[in-house]
């Protein structure tokens, strides 16, 4: 089965490293503004494949993502110095329009996988350009977020990270909102599973773990100017779920009708994810604190999303 990459820095090349390790797909076509550095990232990321799964890797145009089931973007500029938030986001949605028209042309079935940041607000901007049902159009979220919460979990009660159920919802940013009511760890909830094995979480640990996970792309930026292999693995596993029709649960970002009374917005809740893309929505028991915190970070989101004309 056939997947698009547009956008062939680190990130996009991250994950398509990660799908060739991970043997998720067929044939992976990159597609970049620059055709030589596509060229280059399908060149090395093939000559890994020997030693992981068969997979093509091949660069490509527009026109090669025909038949794609999938196709992330990872396009975008950067923030120029004294640029506001929403400048950059004004111009990386000029870059959508260009991206999107020239996949939408050749892919019109794919399924869209954001992964630009700001990722929610692009999330949006991608859904209003296709014009796809807001289902075909899915942001990666927090999904590395989850992980980052799941992994220090692990790392705090002994376990592995795998047998911790956890989200993280809301933003990809700063108003990010760990769901502590409803996380377990096996079929035992979290709090009660750490008091049972002597090493309880305690809301100094919650907030630590919180903080950090919150704080962990700045920490990666400040050490190496920005991050892509979680990204990347995270990407390659929602389009391992979407290809594979295998209706995992997974937290990823979509435009809601509603939340908390805030309309179209875009953010993360955890989703089914299969071959048609989101297939539903699921809303976690949040205790009072919690569903504050997800309305509050639907409004941070909102406030960016709206201003963006459409």
């Amino acid at each position: 089965m056939k997947i698009g990459i547009v956008g062939t820095g680190m990130v996009g090349s991250s994950a398509g490293y990660a799908m060739a390790l991970m043997g998720v797909g067929t044939e992976i076509v990159l597609v970049d503004a620059n055709p030589a550095l596509a060229r280059a990232q399908a060149q090395d990321i093939a000559h890994g494949t020997p030693f992981a799964k068969t997979v093509a890797i091949r660069a490509g145009g527009y026109d090669d993502l025909k038949g794609a089931a999938v196709v992330v973007i990872a396009a975008g500029v950067s923030q120029k110095p004294g640029e506001s938030r929403l400048a950059l986001l004004e111009r990386n949605v000029a870059v959508f329009r260009s991206v999107i028209g020239g996949v939408m042309a050749a892919a019109p079935e794919t399924i869209l996988l954001i992964a630009t940041n700001p990722v929610d607000v692009m999330t949006f901007a991608a859904q209003r350009i296709s014009g796809l049902p807001a289902e075909r159009v899915i942001g990666s979220g927090t999904i590395l977020d989850t992980a980052r919460m799941r992994s220090l979990l692990g790392d705090h009660l002994g376990i592995a990270p795998t047998s911790i159920h956890a989200y993280v919802l809301g933003e990809h940013g700063d108003s990010e909102v760990p769901v502590w009511s409803s996380a377990m760890a096996g079929s035992v909830p979290i709090v009660s599973f750490a008091e049972q094995i002597g090493r309880p979480l305690d809301q100094a640990a919650r907030q630590s773990i919180a903080d950090q996970v919150r704080g962990a792309a700045y920490t990666i930026i400040e050490g190496k100017g920005a991050t892509w292999y979680g990204i990347g693995a995270g990407l390659a596993r929602i389009v391992r779920a979407i290809i594979g029709d295998e209706r995992a649960v997974l937290s990823v970002s979509q435009v809601n009708p509603d939340i908390e009374g805030i309309s179209d917005v875009p953010l993360s809740l955890p989703r089914i994810v299969g071959a048609e893309g989101v297939i539903a929505n699921l809303m976690p028991d949040l205790d009072a604190g919690e569903r504050a915190a997800l309305k509050q970070s639907a409004e941070v989101i909102s406030g960016f999303s709206s201003k963006l004309g459409f």
